[in-house]
């Protein structure tokens, strides 16, 4: 069976053929095909008043958090400033039960723009709530350029997960009017751009295994950009072990949820 992976949804209003506006659950397609593409079965998990994002997360093998609003400041003990831009709280609210979830059992997390902001969120950390609060920010982070063509460069630490990847030189596109502030404890910048702004995050230890992307590679591996494939293949293939560790933990007796 193919490792699945749990990709966070968000709601839009869509008009029907009579003009009366409805809800729906969406996601960007860019990352189910990715997701696809990369070997794992993707499945897309809507924003929900998560009492039993336990059980949610025990039936995915990994976590995909996805881009879309700003991170209400609300969670980093800040004001909204009048540069911030739409927020959604109760997608905030869903998507830190499931990544906090996903920790706990141990099933490894990828997250992309938006879901890269909240892992530093979650974890401890805070955001430049706009591109405009940071003076040394000269680089163009929301690029005027279609969306997967990549536009900065960007510096990678060495032997750092996304170095297996990525390098000092290679080039990403980007669409973020937000960047990290305060680091979590524990989380590690092994990328950034040339005028500092964090491009990469990581958290690697015993069997905990995070990654966050301030660029978009699923709108370049949709493209077969076998380099931004890479990324979901990563996240794929780290379910894949996540799964087989706990299978082992629950055969001995050890796994519990």
């Amino acid at each position: 069976m193919k490792p699945v992976i749990g990709i966070t949804g968000n709601v839009s209003q869509l008009p029907d053929n009579q003009g009366a506006p409805f809800n729906v659950n969406y996601s960007p397609l860019g990352f189910s095909q990715a997701i696809e593409k990369a070997g794992g079965s993707p499945i897309i998990l809507p924003i929900m008043n998560l009492d039993n994002a336990e059980a949610i997360i025990s039936i995915v093998d990994g976590l995909l958090l996805t881009g879309g609003e700003d991170v209400s400041p609300n969670f980093y003990n800040e004001e909204p400033r009048m540069v911030i831009g739409a927020t959604s709280p109760e997608r905030d609210r869903s998507e830190i039960l499931l990544m906090k979830e996903a920790m706990r059992q141990n099933k490894p997390i990828l997250g992309v723009c938006r879901g890269m902001q909240l892992i530093n969120v979650v974890l401890g950390g805070s955001l430049c709530q706009d591109l405009s609060e940071n003076e040394q920010i000269t680089i163009q982070h929301v690029q005027k350029t279609k969306p997967h063509h990549p536009t900065h460069s960007i510096i990678v630490k060495e032997h750092s997960h996304i170095a297996n990847i990525f390098k000092t030189g290679d080039y990403v596109n980007s669409f973020h009017h937000q960047v990290l502030k305060n680091i979590a404890p524990g989380l590690s910048v092994t990328a950034w751009s040339a005028d500092n702004v964090p491009e990469a995050i990581e958290l690697f230890e015993d069997f905990q295994s995070i990654l966050g992307l301030q660029w978009h590679p699923e709108l370049n591996a949709i493209m077969d950009n076998q380099q931004s494939l890479a990324i979901f293949k990563d996240l794929v293939d780290r379910a894949n072990k996540a799964r087989h560790h706990i299978n082992q933990q629950k055969e001995l007796g050890y796994y519990q949820i």
